[in-house]
Parts: structure tokens; sequence; C-alpha cells
């Protein structure tokens, strides 16, 4: 094992705000890449909207790409860099001129990614959107809920962090792969929605099958049949059941004292009465008296925690995906851990947290700039 990451030697600049370029390289900084976040302090001074965890492991720098001086910067760093990640609407990098062809002019191998809600081109280039309008229009949205009830809008912003994040890292991972082959930069278009379409591959099979998309609440996967279900609980919780495979479903049948349902599985004339039975057992207990009562068995039942107990949860203590790391204060803060586990090259967390621009003056230093010029960009608030 190794202390260098897997990226390590790689440069990356991150123009990027928010949620999905910072996750996106976040997750390249936690295995090793040097990324140095660049952000407009008015912008931030304007609304206020920064998050500091999605900035571990990075160095995060003040600077206004507007100014002749901000950009001037922003060209020293990026000729030394081997990608940039921006998250501006489509036209916003050609028109402060900081775009992949300016930058290919003074760094001809870079590799540079651009996260958007619907991509560079097509005829939604220049629609503004967030999450929810990203899995409204994919048909991701309409899939998540009760039967009977408007769609319902997901926790965690999947489209953001899966579609936009994640789907970025790949693009970048593989160019950067290309690029040790053929010493080629490329650019690589992310869009979060084109990410969501990506998760259809059930909905089309299951539409090849039966003719019809799954509807919300109401196919193999969601509610439809008792063996893939969520249940409350006599203290008000509520457990998941898993149970696709038969063995299981025979199983959780026999220790709950319905064996007459074994047989019926998916039997559609019949899964209302079935469901019906488990949801009158299920509420018999609280969720901790049915965790120890079916720990024995091989099932594919578990309690559904909330987001406080998973941070205590044991497997993720044992797993390191919540760990303890200085945050932007010099304190300790509880973090997410790194949840992609290589054996030679780990990934890890180095600080859990940055405050905005708190690297800018040792950045410039490195360039070369001297005090007196810091002092004049402050001034001017190019920095």
């Amino acid at each position: 094992m190794t202390t260098q990451g897997a990226l390590s030697g790689v440069t990356v600049l991150d123009l990027s705000r928010l949620l999905p370029g910072p996750f996106c390289s976040m997750i390249l900084a936690d295995h090793g890449a040097r990324v140095i976040a660049i952000e407009d302090r008015k912008q931030y001074a304007a609304d206020g909207l920064f998050l500091p965890n999605v900035c571990r492991n990075k160095q995060h720098m003040a600077l206004d790409l507007k100014s002749e001086a901000g950009k001037d910067i922003f060209f020293r760093l990026a000729a030394r860099a081997d990608v940039i990640l921006e998250g501006f609407r489509p036209g916003v990098v050609e028109r402060l001129g900081v775009d992949y062809e300016k930058v290919r002019e003074v760094k001809p191998d870079i590799v540079y990614c651009s996260v958007t809600g619907y991509g560079q081109t097509g005829s939604f280039r220049d629609r503004v959107g967030h999450d929810i309008n990203y899995l409204g229009y994919s048909g991701i949205l309409d899939m998540i809920g009760e039967a009977d009830r408007p769609p319902s809008i997901p926790g965690p912003q999947i489209a953001d962090m899966a579609g936009g994040g994640l789907n970025a890292a790949i693009g970048i991972l593989l160019a950067l792969f290309s690029r040790e082959k053929t010493g080629q930069g490329q650019y690589v278009d992310i869009s979060m929605t084109d990410g969501m379409v990506g998760l259809l591959p059930v909905a089309m099979y299951w539409k090849a099958l039966t003719g019809g998309t799954p509807r919300r609440g109401d196919n193999m996967l969601s509610h439809r049949y008792a063996c893939y279900n969520t249940y409350e609980t006599a203290d008000g919780r509520h457990l998941a059941m898993g149970a696709v495979e038969s063995k299981f479903w025979k199983a959780i049948c026999e220790r709950l004292g319905l064996e007459k349902y074994a047989g019926f599985q998916y039997d559609d004339s019949r899964r209302k009465e079935i469901i019906a039975a488990f949801r009158e057992i299920f509420r018999k207990k609280t969720l901790a008296q049915w965790e120890a009562a079916l720990a024995d068995l091989d099932l594919c039942i578990s309690g559904i925690q909330t987001a406080d107990e998973a941070i205590d949860f044991p497997l993720f203590r044992e797993r390191e995906m919540f760990v303890e790391a200085p945050g932007a204060s010099g304190e300790t803060e509880t973090t997410i851990g790194v949840p992609v586990k290589l054996s030679h090259t780990p990934g890890r967390v180095r600080n859990a947290s940055v405050a905005f621009g708190q690297d800018t003056a040792a950045i410039l230093q490195e360039l070369g700039y001297s005090p007196e010029e810091m002092a004049a960009f402050d001034a001017m608030e190019i920095i």
C-alpha cells in the first residue's frame, strides 16, 4: 500500500460551485489529485452558498474571471493543469474567455469537462433547471413515491451527484486514460439529465417485457408485491423487505407464520391480501424487536435508518464510511469516507472541509506574485 493516491500528480482546476462539479472534484481529490477550486467572492457575498465539506482535500481560492488580471492568473494555472472542470450554463465560459479552445492554446492536451443540466447540444441547451427538473424530464421522478400520491422528491440530490458528479468523474478518468495512450486531451460534455436517463435500463427492460414502463409505487421493485416493500412497525418506524428470490421469500413466510403465502409471491390476484397480512404482522413489534427477531436469518430485511443512525451504524464505521478529520477551523469534524476502496493506492480524507478562499495567497505566491501584487488584487476584489 502506498500513501499516494491513484491520481497523485494530476492537477485539476475546478471552476464549478455548489454540488455537481464540486462533488466530482472531491472524488478526484480523495484519490490524490491536486484540486484547486476557484470561485468568485462577489458571487459568494451575494448568495452565501458554499458547501465546505464537498471542498475537502482541495485548495480553495477566490478569483474574478471577469477581470483581465483574474484571467491571467487562471491561464497561468491552466498551463500547469491536467483537467479543467466547469459548471456554468452553456456559453458562459466562452464569454469569459476561459473555454476549451482558449485553454488548449496554453495546454494542448488538457481534459476539459463541462457539467450542465441538459448538455452542450440540443434544443434544451440554454434552459435553466435544478435536480428536480432533471429527474422530472428523465422519467425518474415519476417512478418515485406511492401509487396514489404525487411523485416524491428524493432527499439526496440524485441528478446533481449521480447524473452530474459521478458521470463527470468517470468522463474525466476515461479522458485521462485515453490521454495516456494517445497524448491527446479532449472535451467532456456531461448532462445531468442524460445521466438520469442512463439509470433507466430496468424500466426499459420492463417496457420490453410488459409493453409498459414501471408505474409509480406499482411495479415489481416498487411496492407492487409484498416481497419488495416497506412496512411500518409498532413504534412508527419502518422495515425494508427485498426478498426477490423465492428462497428468501419462503424463509420469511415461514418465520412469520405466513406459510400459506409461500407459493404466491408474485400472484397478482392475491397481492393486496398478502401485503395487508404482512402489514398487520409487522405492526405488532417495534423496529428493534423485529431486527433482533430476524437477525439469525439470512434474509433481505433491514431497518430503515435515519441519517443520524447511519452515521453511528457500526458497519459504516468498520468500513470507514464516516471518519474524523480536521476541518477548516482546525477542529475535528465527522465527514463521509471514501466509498471506492483500492488496495494499493487507497483514497483518504486529509481534511474534512475548507474555508472559502483559504488558499488564495499560497497559490498566488506559488505562481510568483508578490505580496504587493496580491494586496492590489485584493483591493480590486480580483481575489
